[in-house]
């Protein structure tokens, strides 16, 4: 991978899919921060990057039945979007809602900052309860319109919003409060680090504030750094 080091953050996510689990390890922002260069975001991380190009080089070979999501059409990624990652949102917000509420009320008096968790993971949810309602019925329909005006040789319909980039803008603005609340998530504690006292359904809502960060950080790059972008260029040929 002589060249990697020049590549965007993103580039790299896209075109080697298994990429985003490294960058997850090593705590790479790939998604609002996918615009760096490698070289940027491994500084910035405080990373070896000739360790970090290693395990990228080793993470290359994908899986036969891995989705190139950069082949993807933007119906079958907004239709992926949304059954993928809309549906783990919506599944899993509540459970660890009542999860986090759960271990704040039995153990903060201990650990304090467990209050804190409750409350930013509640605001965090909350917003992308109505992040995900305005990206299903204002954003993707009119993608897909898009898209399919194109492949019909047709006129790109005008928007009821002027510009496809106005809502781009805007849910790219929600994506980065997202990724602020992630990153307090795991300053408030101390990257997930568990207590000797930590009972069972401490360890759960650590362990599923994790998975839900990692498929957060997926599902916001394939909307910043594939979907957005092939919107912009469909309404470049209105």
């Amino acid at each position: 991978m002589p060249t990697a080091t020049a590549k965007t953050v993103a580039q790299i996510a896209i075109e080697t899919p298994n990429a985003a689990r490294e960058f997850e390890k090593l705590g790479i922002d790939y998604c609002c921060g996918g615009k760096r260069s490698l070289e940027d975001a491994c500084a910035a991380t405080n990373v070896s990057i000739d360790d970090v190009v290693k395990r990228l080089e080793a993470a290359s070979v994908t899986p036969a039945n891995t989705p190139d999501f950069s082949k993807m059409s933007c119906t079958d990624l907004t239709q992926h979007i949304q059954s993928t990652h809309h549906a783990f949102v919506r599944e899993e917000s509540p459970r660890l809602q009542q999860l986090a509420n759960k271990v704040a009320t039995k153990h903060s008096e201990a650990h304090p900052e467990l209050l804190q968790v409750r409350d930013i993971f509640g605001a965090l949810a909350d917003e992308l309860a109505v992040h995900l309602m305005k990206e299903e019925q204002i954003l993707f329909p009119y993608v897909r319109q898009m898209e399919e005006a194109v492949l019909e040789k047709q006129p790109v319909p005008p928007a009821m919003f002027g510009t496809v980039a106005d809502p781009i803008r805007m849910m790219e603005h929600e994506h980065d409060g997202a990724g602020d609340a992630l990153r307090m998530l795991r300053s408030t504690t101390k990257n997930y680090a568990l207590p000797d006292d930590a009972c069972t359904s401490y360890q759960l809502l650590y362990q599923g504030l994790q998975a839900y960060e990692a498929d957060l950080h997926q599902h916001i790059h394939l909307e910043n750094n594939l979907l957005h972008p092939r919107a912009l260029a469909l309404e470049s040929r209105r």
